[in-house]
């Protein structure tokens, strides 16, 4: 990055904590300000800087005092409490609970244009906010807050004082749960009097969804793609096309014993590049497991910059995800035009409109000229290697 772009971005960052833009979210403090570490990582020229860390702030005054002189790219908490925060190992800490945290990130669930990973991402906050409330016990008035990264997903801070203590195989287990890991056929489904709901609700429509798409298949691709599973031969695909019409029968009489005994599903159930365990992650909620088994974790700041993007760390009430668009709703810079040198042709939406720009000189939205910069996509117009 040049030093020209490094000092267009601090400057635009300078005046969102500064106050003096007109678009300045209120920075926010998170609970137990004096028991969190704090972390930073800061524009640079031609290196990407390190972490910051170890640091604490015993009053609201002293943090915002340090964001207005420094103007950090990206700034960090810790979801542990502490009871000396700013000690300079982790065990001279000493670790007093944690919040619980769920991470989306839309680039280990798709890969394409950046709006189109936003709203898939969407997808999967909403599964997994019905998983928690709806399966977990958790009280999304008292006990969850959500954020959007400034990057590419969101954060669901669980806040329930039982959870703060737990371990990381504690945390462990609820991370399986909604990610669907370590699942059994037999354990959900061999008792057909246990009601239908969480994972056995849903295994079963794995279940009934691979048969039915297997079926719609042609016979050649039908065999083609069994026998592409793992313990399955060609001979085994072809018998297990004989019996899918009496499997699928049975499935629609609610009555499953003779799928979780098919040598078949069984492998397919086994291989996770099968089209049943496709069909299974299609109902997990994909989040970061590592995030949430981490007792120690650092978390972005709500209210803060994301120095990838630009775009606001967004506090949320859950009665506004629907319409929250992040496109919009993040952007805290300006549509002044600013001119910039993109290294390639793209597409970006930002601020209700659509931009095509070209590789070279364009003059764009302040906003966009920040989000290009920040991600390293293009360099602010005439400023010297």
């Amino acid at each position: 990055m040049k030093p020209a772009t490094v000092e267009f971005l601090r400057n635009r960052f300078s005046d969102y904590y500064s106050g003096t833009m007109k678009m300045t979210a209120p920075l926010r403090v998170p609970e137990a300000l004096d028991s969190r570490e704090w972390g930073f990582m800061f524009f640079g020229t031609r290196t990407t800087p390190g972490m910051r860390r170890h640091l604490s702030f015993p009053s609201k005054d002293e943090l915002f005092s340090y964001l207005r002189s420094m103007t950090p790219a990206h700034v960090y908490y810790s979801t542990a409490y502490y009871e000396h925060p700013a000690a300079p190992t982790m065990d001279e800490k000493g670790w007093s609970g944690a919040d619980l945290i769920f991470d989306l990130d839309a680039d280990h669930i798709m890969r394409g244009p950046y709006d189109l990973m936003l709203a898939r991402v969407k997808e999967e906050l909403f599964k997994l906010i019905d998983m928690l409330t709806d399966e977990c016990g958790i009280d999304s008035s008292k006990e969850l807050s959500l954020v959007f990264s400034g990057g590419r997903g969101y954060h669901i801070h669980l806040h329930s004082l039982e959870m703060r203590s737990w371990k990381s195989s504690e945390r462990r287990e609820l991370a399986n749960y909604v990610c669907g890991t370590g699942l059994s056929l037999t354990t959900h489904l061999s008792d057909q009097k246990r009601p239908d709901r969480g994972w056995r609700l849903r295994l079963k429509e794995a279940l009934k969804a691979t048969c039915a798409q297997i079926r719609t298949l042609p016979p050649d691709e039908q065999i083609k793609t069994l026998s592409s599973v793992r313990g399955v031969s060609e001979a085994g695909a072809a018998d297990f096309v004989k019996r899918l019409d009496r499997l699928i029968r049975s499935m629609d009489g609610n009555d499953y014993l003779a799928c979780i005994h098919d040598r078949v599903i069984l492998a397919m159930f086994e291989d996770a590049d099968s089209i049943l365990s496709q069909q299974i992650r299609d109902r997990a909620a994909l989040a970061d497991e590592p995030v949430t088994t981490d007792i120690k974790r650092l978390i972005r700041h709500p209210s803060s910059l994301h120095g990838g993007s630009g775009f606001l760390v967004t506090p949320l009430d859950l009665r506004d995800i629907e319409d929250f668009d992040p496109l919009i709703d993040a952007v805290v810079f300006s549509d002044r035009p600013v001119r910039i040198d993109s290294s390639f042709e793209t597409t970006m939406p930002i601020l209700g409109n659509t931009y095509s720009l070209t590789k070279g000189i364009n003059t764009v939205p302040e906003a966009l000229a920040v989000f290009l910069c920040a991600r390293g996509i293009a360099e602010l117009e005439g400023g010297s290697a």
